[in-house]
Protein backbone atom coordinates (compact mmCIF):
# COMPACT_ATOMS: atom_id res chain seq x y z
CA UNK A 1 0.00 0.00 0.00
CA UNK A 2 1.44 3.77 -0.58
CA UNK A 3 1.75 6.19 1.45
CA UNK A 4 -1.53 8.00 3.04
CA UNK A 5 -2.50 11.29 1.40
CA UNK A 6 -2.07 14.31 3.43
CA UNK A 7 -5.48 15.51 4.18
CA UNK A 8 -5.06 19.04 3.71
CA UNK A 9 -8.14 20.16 4.75
CA UNK A 10 -6.33 19.46 8.03
CA UNK A 11 -3.30 21.95 7.20
CA UNK A 12 -2.46 24.77 9.25
CA UNK A 13 -1.48 27.65 7.40
CA UNK A 14 1.76 29.21 7.44
CA UNK A 15 2.26 32.16 10.36
CA UNK A 16 0.45 35.02 9.12
CA UNK A 17 3.08 37.31 10.41
CA UNK A 18 5.58 35.86 8.67
CA UNK A 19 3.35 35.75 5.32
CA UNK A 20 3.05 39.40 5.67
CA UNK A 21 6.39 39.96 5.73
CA UNK A 22 7.08 38.38 2.99
CA UNK A 23 4.76 39.69 1.05
CA UNK A 24 6.30 43.15 1.59
CA UNK A 25 9.68 42.21 -0.17
CA UNK A 26 7.45 40.38 -2.69
CA UNK A 27 8.55 36.59 -1.85
CA UNK A 28 5.69 35.25 -0.51
CA UNK A 29 5.93 32.38 -3.15
CA UNK A 30 8.38 30.92 -0.85
CA UNK A 31 4.84 29.15 0.58
CA UNK A 32 3.97 27.98 -2.66
CA UNK A 33 3.78 24.64 -1.95
CA UNK A 34 2.79 24.70 1.77
CA UNK A 35 0.42 22.39 1.34
CA UNK A 36 2.11 19.52 0.15
CA UNK A 37 4.58 19.73 2.89
CA UNK A 38 5.11 17.46 5.66
CA UNK A 39 4.47 18.59 9.59
CA UNK A 40 8.36 18.61 10.00
CA UNK A 41 8.81 20.41 6.23
CA UNK A 42 7.06 22.77 7.31
CA UNK A 43 8.59 23.81 10.66
CA UNK A 44 12.22 23.28 8.82
CA UNK A 45 10.82 26.17 6.10
CA UNK A 46 9.37 28.60 8.53
CA UNK A 47 12.96 28.25 10.45
CA UNK A 48 14.59 28.79 7.11
CA UNK A 49 12.63 31.99 6.30
CA UNK A 50 13.10 33.13 9.87
CA UNK A 51 16.77 33.03 10.02
CA UNK A 52 17.12 35.05 7.01
CA UNK A 53 17.22 39.15 7.48
CA UNK A 54 14.38 40.17 5.49
CA UNK A 55 15.02 43.81 5.02
CA UNK A 56 18.95 43.38 4.32
CA UNK A 57 18.80 40.75 1.55
CA UNK A 58 15.90 43.04 0.00
CA UNK A 59 17.92 45.72 -0.01
CA UNK A 60 20.35 43.72 -1.47
CA UNK A 61 18.95 42.49 -4.20
CA UNK A 62 17.57 45.62 -5.46
CA UNK A 63 20.65 47.58 -5.25
CA UNK A 64 22.45 44.40 -7.26
CA UNK A 65 20.28 43.84 -9.56
CA UNK A 66 19.53 48.16 -10.69
CA UNK A 67 23.20 48.04 -11.11
CA UNK A 68 24.39 45.82 -13.49
CA UNK A 69 26.47 46.98 -15.76
CA UNK A 70 27.40 49.69 -14.07
CA UNK A 71 30.42 48.11 -12.29
CA UNK A 72 32.90 48.97 -15.11
CA UNK A 73 31.77 52.17 -16.27
CA UNK A 74 34.10 55.36 -16.34
CA UNK A 75 37.15 53.43 -15.87
CA UNK A 76 41.06 55.29 -16.03
CA UNK A 77 44.49 53.79 -15.71
CA UNK A 78 45.97 54.00 -12.01
CA UNK A 79 48.69 56.53 -11.72
CA UNK A 80 52.17 55.27 -11.53
CA UNK A 81 52.63 57.43 -8.55
CA UNK A 82 50.48 54.73 -7.04
CA UNK A 83 52.65 51.84 -7.76
CA UNK A 84 55.92 50.41 -6.66
CA UNK A 85 57.14 48.81 -9.85
CA UNK A 86 60.06 46.14 -9.17
CA UNK A 87 62.63 47.94 -11.31
CA UNK A 88 61.84 51.16 -9.10
CA UNK A 89 62.71 49.19 -5.81
CA UNK A 90 66.40 49.78 -4.47
CA UNK A 91 68.35 47.16 -2.52
CA UNK A 92 68.48 49.87 0.38
CA UNK A 93 64.70 50.26 0.90
CA UNK A 94 63.72 46.61 0.12
CA UNK A 95 66.22 46.20 3.31
CA UNK A 96 64.74 48.61 5.36
CA UNK A 97 60.89 47.65 4.33
CA UNK A 98 62.68 44.05 5.20
CA UNK A 99 63.77 44.84 8.60
CA UNK A 100 60.37 47.35 9.32
CA UNK A 101 58.67 44.14 8.60
CA UNK A 102 60.04 41.88 10.99
CA UNK A 103 60.21 44.48 14.06
CA UNK A 104 56.23 44.80 13.91
CA UNK A 105 55.68 41.12 13.60
CA UNK A 106 58.14 40.72 16.43
CA UNK A 107 55.81 43.13 18.29
CA UNK A 108 52.72 41.29 17.50
CA UNK A 109 50.99 43.54 15.46
CA UNK A 110 51.05 41.53 11.93
CA UNK A 111 47.88 39.13 11.91
CA UNK A 112 47.47 37.14 9.30
CA UNK A 113 43.80 36.15 7.11
CA UNK A 114 43.07 33.33 4.84
CA UNK A 115 40.07 33.09 2.44
CA UNK A 116 39.55 29.17 2.51
CA UNK A 117 35.73 28.89 1.88
CA UNK A 118 36.40 27.48 -1.52
CA UNK A 119 36.31 23.58 -2.64
CA UNK A 120 38.36 21.51 -5.02
CA UNK A 121 35.24 21.04 -6.89
CA UNK A 122 37.42 22.27 -10.11
CA UNK A 123 40.16 20.24 -9.59
CA UNK A 124 38.35 16.87 -9.07
CA UNK A 125 38.42 16.59 -5.24
CA UNK A 126 35.37 17.69 -2.83
CA UNK A 127 38.30 18.28 -0.16
CA UNK A 128 38.67 22.18 1.14
CA UNK A 129 41.41 23.77 -1.64
CA UNK A 130 43.83 24.37 1.25
CA UNK A 131 44.10 20.50 1.73
CA UNK A 132 44.79 19.72 -1.76
CA UNK A 133 47.99 18.22 -2.34
CA UNK A 134 50.05 19.77 -6.03
CA UNK A 135 52.73 16.83 -6.27
CA UNK A 136 55.37 18.22 -4.92
CA UNK A 137 58.34 16.09 -3.77
CA UNK A 138 57.32 16.51 -0.20
CA UNK A 139 53.95 15.90 -0.85
CA UNK A 140 52.85 18.72 1.13
CA UNK A 141 49.29 19.96 0.92
CA UNK A 142 48.88 24.25 0.50
CA UNK A 143 47.44 24.72 4.10
CA UNK A 144 50.80 22.52 5.00
CA UNK A 145 53.08 24.99 2.88
CA UNK A 146 51.26 28.22 4.34
CA UNK A 147 51.73 27.05 7.88
CA UNK A 148 55.16 26.41 7.39
CA UNK A 149 55.81 30.06 6.05
CA UNK A 150 54.40 31.04 9.14
CA UNK A 151 56.68 29.44 11.03
CA UNK A 152 59.86 30.19 9.22
CA UNK A 153 58.59 34.11 9.83
CA UNK A 154 58.35 33.61 13.32
CA UNK A 155 61.71 32.90 13.42
CA UNK A 156 62.85 35.23 11.36
CA UNK A 157 61.24 38.02 13.27
CA UNK A 158 62.29 36.32 16.79
CA UNK A 159 66.15 36.53 15.34
CA UNK A 160 65.65 40.13 13.67
CA UNK A 161 65.40 41.23 17.49
CA UNK A 162 66.66 38.93 19.43
CA UNK A 163 70.02 37.10 17.94
CA UNK A 164 69.74 33.53 19.18
CA UNK A 165 66.98 33.12 20.60
CA UNK A 166 64.47 30.81 20.90
CA UNK A 167 61.44 32.35 22.21
CA UNK A 168 59.06 34.48 19.06
CA UNK A 169 55.96 36.30 19.21
CA UNK A 170 53.31 33.66 17.26
CA UNK A 171 51.41 34.94 14.20
CA UNK A 172 47.85 34.93 14.82
CA UNK A 173 46.27 32.92 11.50
CA UNK A 174 42.54 33.79 10.86
CA UNK A 175 41.02 31.28 8.69
CA UNK A 176 37.61 31.97 6.76
CA UNK A 177 35.60 28.90 5.79
CA UNK A 178 32.36 28.13 4.30
CA UNK A 179 29.61 25.78 5.36
CA UNK A 180 30.48 23.37 3.04
CA UNK A 181 34.47 23.61 4.38
CA UNK A 182 34.24 24.15 7.79
CA UNK A 183 34.11 20.72 9.73
CA UNK A 184 36.46 18.82 7.49
CA UNK A 185 39.31 21.91 7.36
CA UNK A 186 39.05 21.76 11.63
CA UNK A 187 39.97 18.22 11.19
CA UNK A 188 42.41 18.09 8.74
CA UNK A 189 44.41 21.15 10.99
CA UNK A 190 43.73 18.54 14.08
CA UNK A 191 44.91 15.33 12.57
CA UNK A 192 47.93 17.51 11.50
CA UNK A 193 48.71 19.36 14.70
CA UNK A 194 48.39 22.76 12.78
CA UNK A 195 51.39 21.63 11.29
CA UNK A 196 53.54 22.68 14.11
CA UNK A 197 51.88 26.16 15.13
CA UNK A 198 50.22 26.14 18.35
CA UNK A 199 46.17 25.22 18.45
CA UNK A 200 45.54 28.52 19.76
CA UNK A 201 47.00 30.65 17.49
CA UNK A 202 44.44 29.39 14.60
CA UNK A 203 41.17 30.98 14.58
CA UNK A 204 38.34 29.65 12.10
CA UNK A 205 35.24 31.45 10.80
CA UNK A 206 32.59 30.56 8.46
CA UNK A 207 31.26 33.40 5.73
CA UNK A 208 27.76 33.66 5.53
CA UNK A 209 25.54 32.33 2.81
CA UNK A 210 22.78 34.34 0.89
CA UNK A 211 19.95 33.27 -0.84
CA UNK A 212 19.92 32.44 -5.11
CA UNK A 213 17.45 34.51 -6.95
CA UNK A 214 15.58 34.27 -9.98
CA UNK A 215 16.36 37.17 -12.91
CA UNK A 216 13.17 38.99 -11.25
CA UNK A 217 14.99 38.74 -8.00
CA UNK A 218 12.39 35.96 -6.34
CA UNK A 219 14.16 33.48 -3.83
CA UNK A 220 15.09 29.99 -5.61
CA UNK A 221 13.73 27.26 -3.60
CA UNK A 222 16.06 24.58 -3.49
CA UNK A 223 12.99 22.05 -2.25
CA UNK A 224 9.51 22.77 -0.69
CA UNK A 225 10.74 23.16 2.11
CA UNK A 226 14.28 25.08 1.93
CA UNK A 227 15.35 28.48 0.10
CA UNK A 228 18.46 28.10 -2.41
CA UNK A 229 21.42 29.82 -0.74
CA UNK A 230 24.93 30.07 -1.45
CA UNK A 231 28.10 31.55 0.20
CA UNK A 232 28.75 35.32 -0.43
CA UNK A 233 31.85 35.76 -1.77
CA UNK A 234 35.30 35.79 -0.08
CA UNK A 235 34.20 39.63 0.28
CA UNK A 236 32.04 38.29 3.27
CA UNK A 237 34.86 38.32 5.09
CA UNK A 238 34.11 42.06 6.40
CA UNK A 239 30.45 41.01 7.70
CA UNK A 240 31.77 37.68 9.13
CA UNK A 241 34.92 39.17 10.95
CA UNK A 242 31.85 41.67 12.48
CA UNK A 243 29.40 38.81 13.43
CA UNK A 244 31.94 36.81 14.53
CA UNK A 245 33.61 39.35 17.02
CA UNK A 246 36.66 38.65 15.65
CA UNK A 247 37.86 42.56 14.93
CA UNK A 248 37.79 43.13 18.80
CA UNK A 249 39.94 40.15 19.40
CA UNK A 250 42.30 40.84 16.86
CA UNK A 251 42.15 44.45 18.99
CA UNK A 252 42.76 42.80 22.52
CA UNK A 253 45.93 40.79 20.67
CA UNK A 254 47.84 44.07 19.85
CA UNK A 255 46.81 43.03 15.78
CA UNK A 256 47.19 46.30 14.09
CA UNK A 257 47.50 45.11 10.35
CA UNK A 258 46.51 42.39 8.62
CA UNK A 259 47.64 40.20 5.58
CA UNK A 260 44.99 38.92 3.49
CA UNK A 261 45.55 36.28 0.56
CA UNK A 262 43.29 33.51 -1.11
CA UNK A 263 44.21 29.67 -0.45
CA UNK A 264 44.91 29.08 -3.92
CA UNK A 265 48.19 30.21 -4.67
CA UNK A 266 51.18 27.74 -4.01
CA UNK A 267 53.78 30.74 -3.62
CA UNK A 268 51.68 33.01 -1.78
CA UNK A 269 54.76 34.49 0.98
CA UNK A 270 52.15 34.64 3.83
CA UNK A 271 52.86 37.12 6.26
CA UNK A 272 55.93 38.86 4.37
CA UNK A 273 57.75 41.35 5.83
CA UNK A 274 59.09 43.09 3.07
CA UNK A 275 54.97 44.09 1.86
CA UNK A 276 54.42 44.66 5.37
CA UNK A 277 57.09 47.35 6.05
CA UNK A 278 56.40 48.85 2.44
CA UNK A 279 52.89 48.85 3.72
CA UNK A 280 53.54 51.17 7.08
CA UNK A 281 56.52 53.02 5.60
CA UNK A 282 53.56 54.51 3.10
CA UNK A 283 51.34 54.70 5.86
CA UNK A 284 48.02 53.71 3.60
CA UNK A 285 44.60 52.18 4.60
CA UNK A 286 45.01 49.30 2.07
CA UNK A 287 47.11 47.60 -0.30
CA UNK A 288 47.71 45.08 -2.40
CA UNK A 289 50.34 42.98 -4.14
CA UNK A 290 50.16 42.97 -8.13
CA UNK A 291 51.80 41.09 -11.07
CA UNK A 292 51.65 43.12 -14.82
CA UNK A 293 49.31 41.36 -16.60
CA UNK A 294 50.77 38.92 -19.42
CA UNK A 295 48.10 39.34 -22.28
CA UNK A 296 44.83 41.49 -22.86
CA UNK A 297 42.64 38.62 -22.85
CA UNK A 298 44.14 37.06 -19.61
CA UNK A 299 41.30 36.22 -16.94
CA UNK A 300 42.28 38.14 -14.33
CA UNK A 301 40.71 41.36 -12.70
CA UNK A 302 42.77 44.77 -12.75
CA UNK A 303 43.15 47.83 -10.74
CA UNK A 304 41.46 50.77 -12.31
CA UNK A 305 40.97 54.61 -10.77
CA UNK A 306 36.80 55.41 -10.54
CA UNK A 307 36.69 58.17 -12.84
CA UNK A 308 39.36 61.01 -12.66
CA UNK A 309 40.60 61.80 -9.51
CA UNK A 310 38.75 58.77 -8.30
CA UNK A 311 39.36 56.33 -5.80
CA UNK A 312 41.73 53.29 -6.75
CA UNK A 313 39.14 49.60 -7.44
CA UNK A 314 39.25 46.24 -9.15
CA UNK A 315 37.45 45.74 -12.64
CA UNK A 316 37.12 41.90 -12.96
CA UNK A 317 37.81 40.99 -16.88
CA UNK A 318 34.17 40.14 -17.85
CA UNK A 319 33.53 43.45 -16.80
CA UNK A 320 36.32 44.83 -18.75
CA UNK A 321 35.59 46.36 -22.24
CA UNK A 322 37.77 44.10 -24.19
CA UNK A 323 38.87 47.67 -25.98
CA UNK A 324 39.90 49.02 -22.81
CA UNK A 325 41.60 45.98 -22.26
CA UNK A 326 43.64 45.98 -25.26
CA UNK A 327 44.72 49.53 -25.23
CA UNK A 328 48.51 50.01 -24.87
CA UNK A 329 50.66 53.16 -22.86
CA UNK A 330 52.63 54.62 -25.69
CA UNK A 331 55.23 56.38 -22.95
CA UNK A 332 55.92 52.63 -21.56
CA UNK A 333 54.57 49.73 -24.32
CA UNK A 334 52.64 47.96 -21.74
CA UNK A 335 48.97 47.52 -21.46
CA UNK A 336 47.10 50.61 -20.09
CA UNK A 337 45.28 47.98 -17.32
CA UNK A 338 48.10 46.02 -16.57
CA UNK A 339 47.79 46.06 -12.77
CA UNK A 340 46.46 42.28 -12.05
CA UNK A 341 45.12 41.95 -8.84
CA UNK A 342 46.04 38.32 -7.42
CA UNK A 343 44.52 38.51 -3.67
CA UNK A 344 47.61 39.51 -2.07
CA UNK A 345 46.25 42.60 0.69
CA UNK A 346 47.07 44.14 3.32
CA UNK A 347 44.67 46.29 5.39
CA UNK A 348 44.90 47.93 8.99
CA UNK A 349 42.40 46.65 11.80
CA UNK A 350 40.92 50.21 11.78
CA UNK A 351 40.24 50.30 7.96
CA UNK A 352 38.53 46.67 8.63
CA UNK A 353 36.34 48.03 11.10
CA UNK A 354 35.19 50.85 9.22
CA UNK A 355 34.77 48.47 6.06
CA UNK A 356 32.73 45.91 8.20
CA UNK A 357 30.48 48.66 9.51
CA UNK A 358 29.60 51.05 6.42
CA UNK A 359 30.26 48.66 3.28
CA UNK A 360 26.75 47.33 3.64
CA UNK A 361 25.44 50.51 3.32
CA UNK A 362 25.86 49.85 -0.61
CA UNK A 363 24.86 46.59 -0.44
CA UNK A 364 25.62 46.17 -4.61
CA UNK A 365 27.08 42.44 -4.78
CA UNK A 366 28.42 40.88 -7.99
CA UNK A 367 25.65 38.90 -10.12
CA UNK A 368 27.13 35.42 -11.24
CA UNK A 369 24.35 34.20 -13.84
CA UNK A 370 24.44 30.25 -13.20
CA UNK A 371 21.90 27.50 -13.24
CA UNK A 372 20.77 26.59 -9.62
CA UNK A 373 19.96 23.38 -8.69
CA UNK A 374 15.99 24.14 -7.65
CA UNK A 375 12.49 21.99 -7.43
CA UNK A 376 11.96 22.95 -10.91
CA UNK A 377 15.36 20.97 -11.53
CA UNK A 378 17.52 23.92 -12.42
CA UNK A 379 15.97 27.69 -12.67
CA UNK A 380 17.97 29.91 -14.33
CA UNK A 381 18.96 33.02 -11.75
CA UNK A 382 21.56 34.59 -9.94
CA UNK A 383 24.23 33.96 -7.20
CA UNK A 384 25.04 36.57 -5.36
CA UNK A 385 29.02 37.72 -3.68
CA UNK A 386 30.68 40.45 -2.69
CA UNK A 387 34.58 40.32 -3.39
CA UNK A 388 37.55 41.36 -0.88
CA UNK A 389 38.54 43.95 -3.23
CA UNK A 390 35.08 45.69 -3.17
CA UNK A 391 36.64 47.68 0.05
CA UNK A 392 39.11 49.57 -1.66
CA UNK A 393 36.94 52.23 -2.89
CA UNK A 394 36.70 52.73 0.74
CA UNK A 395 40.18 53.09 1.40
CA UNK A 396 41.55 57.00 2.13
CA UNK A 397 44.86 56.05 0.68
CA UNK A 398 45.52 52.76 -1.67
CA UNK A 399 49.25 51.92 -2.58
CA UNK A 400 49.79 49.02 -4.92
CA UNK A 401 53.06 46.76 -4.45
CA UNK A 402 54.51 44.91 -7.49
CA UNK A 403 55.74 41.25 -7.24
CA UNK A 404 57.50 38.91 -10.20
CA UNK A 405 54.78 36.38 -11.12
CA UNK A 406 57.05 33.55 -10.71
CA UNK A 407 57.98 34.19 -7.47
CA UNK A 408 54.95 35.10 -5.87
CA UNK A 409 51.87 33.81 -8.06
CA UNK A 410 50.99 30.12 -8.76
CA UNK A 411 47.32 29.67 -8.70
CA UNK A 412 45.96 26.45 -8.50
CA UNK A 413 42.29 26.72 -10.01
CA UNK A 414 41.70 23.86 -12.62
CA UNK A 415 42.67 20.00 -12.83
CA UNK A 416 45.63 18.82 -14.59
CA UNK A 417 44.92 18.71 -18.27
CA UNK A 418 43.33 22.57 -18.37
CA UNK A 419 45.32 24.43 -20.48
CA UNK A 420 46.04 27.34 -17.07
CA UNK A 421 46.62 27.27 -13.46
CA UNK A 422 46.74 23.60 -12.70
CA UNK A 423 48.65 21.66 -9.93
CA UNK A 424 51.10 20.83 -12.28
CA UNK A 425 51.87 24.45 -13.65
CA UNK A 426 51.88 25.41 -9.74
CA UNK A 427 54.30 22.50 -8.91
CA UNK A 428 56.46 23.39 -11.65
CA UNK A 429 56.63 27.30 -10.73
CA UNK A 430 57.28 26.39 -7.52
CA UNK A 431 60.39 23.59 -7.99
CA UNK A 432 61.68 25.97 -10.96
CA UNK A 433 62.12 28.89 -8.44
CA UNK A 434 63.35 27.17 -5.26
CA UNK A 435 66.00 25.76 -8.11
CA UNK A 436 67.07 29.15 -8.83
CA UNK A 437 67.45 29.44 -4.86
CA UNK A 438 69.80 26.65 -4.93
CA UNK A 439 72.06 27.32 -7.74
CA UNK A 440 72.58 31.50 -6.05
CA UNK A 441 73.38 29.57 -2.57
CA UNK A 442 76.52 27.58 -4.59
CA UNK A 443 74.57 24.50 -4.64
CA UNK A 444 74.45 22.27 -7.71
CA UNK A 445 71.46 19.83 -9.55
CA UNK A 446 71.57 17.24 -11.79
CA UNK A 447 68.48 15.86 -13.31
CA UNK A 448 67.00 12.98 -15.55
CA UNK A 449 64.49 14.85 -17.21
CA UNK A 450 64.93 18.46 -18.62
CA UNK A 451 65.24 20.89 -15.67
CA UNK A 452 62.68 22.82 -16.82
CA UNK A 453 60.45 20.18 -16.27
CA UNK A 454 61.94 19.55 -12.71
CA UNK A 455 63.51 20.86 -10.03
CA UNK A 456 64.25 21.02 -6.09
CA UNK A 457 61.43 21.82 -3.90
CA UNK A 458 63.34 23.68 -0.36
CA UNK A 459 61.26 23.11 2.96
CA UNK A 460 59.46 26.76 4.08
CA UNK A 461 61.38 25.69 7.34
CA UNK A 462 64.94 26.11 5.61
CA UNK A 463 63.96 29.36 4.04
CA UNK A 464 61.75 31.96 3.46
CA UNK A 465 62.72 33.70 0.35
CA UNK A 466 65.84 31.83 -0.48
CA UNK A 467 67.54 33.17 2.38
CA UNK A 468 70.21 31.17 4.57
CA UNK A 469 70.54 28.38 1.91
CA UNK A 470 74.17 28.89 1.91
CA UNK A 471 74.94 26.25 4.94
CA UNK A 472 72.85 23.62 3.45
CA UNK A 473 73.43 23.95 -0.47
CA UNK A 474 76.85 25.62 -1.18
CA UNK A 475 79.38 23.03 -2.54
CA UNK A 476 76.31 20.33 -2.45
CA UNK A 477 74.57 18.34 -5.61
CA UNK A 478 70.88 17.68 -5.52
CA UNK A 479 69.06 15.04 -7.98
CA UNK A 480 66.02 16.92 -9.07
CA UNK A 481 63.24 16.56 -8.05
CA UNK A 482 63.71 16.72 -4.27
CA UNK A 483 62.97 18.43 -0.92
CA UNK A 484 65.87 20.07 0.68
CA UNK A 485 64.62 20.06 4.53
CA UNK A 486 66.93 20.47 7.89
Amino acid sequence: MGEPALDNSAVSPPPQSLIERLKDYGQEDAFALWDELSPEERDHLVKDIESLDLSRIDRIIRCSLSSQGLLAAAVEPVPESNVSSVEERSMEERERWWKMGLKAISDGKLGVLLLSGGQGTRLGSLDPKGCFNIGLPSGKSLFQLQAERILRVQILASQSVNEGSARFTPIHWYIMTSPFTDEPTRKFFESHKYFGLEADQVTFFQQGTIPCVSKDGRFIMETPYRVAKSPDGNGGVYSALKYSKLLEDMAMRGIKYLDCYGVDNALVRVADPTFLGYFIDKGVAAAAKVVRKAYPQEKVGVFVRRGKGGPLSVVEYSELDPSLASEINQATGRLRFCWSNVCLHMFTLDFLNQVANGLEKDSIYHLAEKKIPSVHGHTEGYKLEQFIFDAFPYAPSTALFEVLREEEFAPVKNANGSNFDTPESARLLVLRLHARWVVAAGGFLTHTVPLYATGVEVSPLCSYTGENLEAICRGRTFHAPCEISF
